[in-house]
């Protein structure tokens, strides 16, 4: 999976509410292809606090892989990802600018 945690992407596809927003990568999940994007997909959850009593708590839902992409920051536009050889190392790079990830 080329998408890693800590990565800023944006969302390509999905509901309109979510699409092109962007976001860091809380987690993601290699078994089943998701990734967990702060501020995205985001749901009401009902749960009981240690009263009883019903209280909501907003929750980020997973999202599928291909429908995020990498987020270049001086494109402003999402950028798919390469990888070039420096110092005898593979490095992730951004298609558009060529900028080196983390």
């Amino acid at each position: 999976m080329y998408i890693k945690t800590g990565d800023t992407v944006i969302v390509i596809s999905g509901s309109r509410k979510d699409k092109n927003k962007q976001g860091k990568v809380l987690k993601t999940f290699r078994d089943n292809e998701t990734v967990i994007v702060e501020g995205v997909n985001v749901k009401k959850k009902i749960t009981r606090d240690p009263n009883g009593k019903k209280a909501s708590v907003d929750v980020e839902f997973p999202i599928h892989v291909s429908n995020v992409m990498l987020y270049d920051d001086k494109s402003k536009k999402g950028s798919r990802i390469g990888h070039t050889l420096k110092d005898g190392k593979k490095v992730r790079t951004l298609k558009t600018s060529g900028t080196e990830l983390k």
